[in-house]
């Protein structure tokens, strides 16, 4: 058990300036055009970096590590290399100083995560199967508000193509987010929060909602709260399709979050066939038109998905065919009843599944 505490023990960092100290000796500021909030209690840099797991030995590539705050306790975890990447040219000299106090520990890379290759920032031997443990390489970000959506879109995308950081296996992730994002990353069906978010993230991985850090705790106090979030990608994905056809149909059914799901899907085909095609798509996946998209399930998503895909295969045009193009193209005109305003009530006409009429109510407009 002693010997146990010496090990870890030799994880410590020396003496340091405390963050505040480094901030005022290279007079540092956080830009708000760039969404930046310090984080200054290493007890809650510490609780994010618990979240990862085990960092012992591990390889670490942090996002937008600042004055170093939660790059200190990463190092305080056990990690033995850790690979900060940082947009700001301000923060680099105090990173260099954190970097001498962990000869060979830390990698400085002055540049923008959203370009950075970070397939290229690690050795190949950390490569473990995609249906294998998660290799020991973490994500962990402090992530200004201003990057964080985009980050995570990319990141998603790498994931279902394995490629980026998940070219080297199930690479985890521990991130910050505004407190709104994190509900809508881990936001369950039928939720207010539920959006083109919570499918995107949670049909790729498993993510959890670790804990929110109250907005009082940054420097300065931004007017949100924010979440901590955990993802692990999954082995299988839950929709088995391209990225960009899984991202097209999520987006277009929440382009009208708070109408039928059956508007969105309209938007995925050219208007000399939307009414054909939309009811094709909805009765090969099964899927009920009046439901909002908020109460639809990540496998009538699959389902969706299934259907466009077979849709696709048919008349490929429509992989290209995108909606806003076609607004764009051509000017809107009055129009009276469309075929598509009585998509329902022939639904709901229809004989349903167990072979009983079903009457529209009024409910249905």
């Amino acid at each position: 058990m002693m010997a146990a505490s010496t090990k870890l023990s030799s994880f410590r960092l020396p003496p340091l300036p405390t963050i505040g100290e480094i901030i005022k000796l290279y007079n540092l500021r956080a830009e708000k055009h760039l969404s930046q909030n310090f984080l200054l209690d290493l007890r809650l840099t510490d609780k994010i970096v618990r979240q990862a797991g085990c960092l012992r030995d591990a390889h670490v590539c942090e996002v937008g590590p600042g004055p170093g705050g939660l790059t200190r306790s990463i190092l305080n975890a056990g990690a033995t290399d850790v690979l900060v990447v940082e947009k700001d040219t301000r923060f680099i000299s105090g990173l260099k100083l954190l970097s001498e106090a962990a000869p060979g520990r830390v990698r400085i890379v002055h540049g923008d995560i959203l370009t950075y290759r970070m397939d290229r920032g690690f050795p190949d031997t950390i490569s473990k199967p995609w249906d294998g443990d998660p290799p020991n390489l973490h994500i962990i970000g402090n992530l200004p508000f201003n990057v964080s959506t985009p980050l995570i879109i990319k990141w998603l995308e790498n994931i279902a193509n394995r490629t980026g950081p998940f070219a080297f296996g199930r690479t985890q992730l521990t991130l910050t987010f505004q407190k709104e994002v994190a509900e809508r990353l881990t936001a369950s069906t039928g939720s207010k929060q539920r959006s083109r978010l919570s499918i995107m993230a949670q049909y790729l991985c498993t993510v959890h909602n670790c804990f929110t850090i109250p907005g009082r705790a940054f420097v300065p106090k931004p007017k949100v709260d924010v979440g901590v979030v955990h993802f692990t990608p999954l082995v299988q994905p839950q929709i088995q399709h391209p990225f960009k056809l899984v991202e097209k149909v999520i987006r277009n059914v929440f382009q009208f979050r708070r109408k039928y799901c059956y508007k969105g899907v309209e938007k995925l085909f050219p208007e000399a066939s939307r009414f054909e095609l939309t009811q094709k798509m909805l009765q090969n996946a099964d899927v009920d038109p009046t439901l909002r998209p908020t109460e639809l399930t990540i496998p009538q998503f699959r389902a969706l998905a299934d259907a466009y895909a077979h849709l696709c295969m048919h008349e490929p045009s429509l992989l290209h065919y995108e909606f806003r193009e076609e607004l764009r193209l051509k000017p809107l005109t009055k129009q009276g009843n469309k075929p598509e305003d009585t998509f329902i009530m022939d639904e709901k006409l229809n004989k349903n599944k167990h072979g009983k009429q079903e009457k529209p109510t009024n409910s249905l407009f």
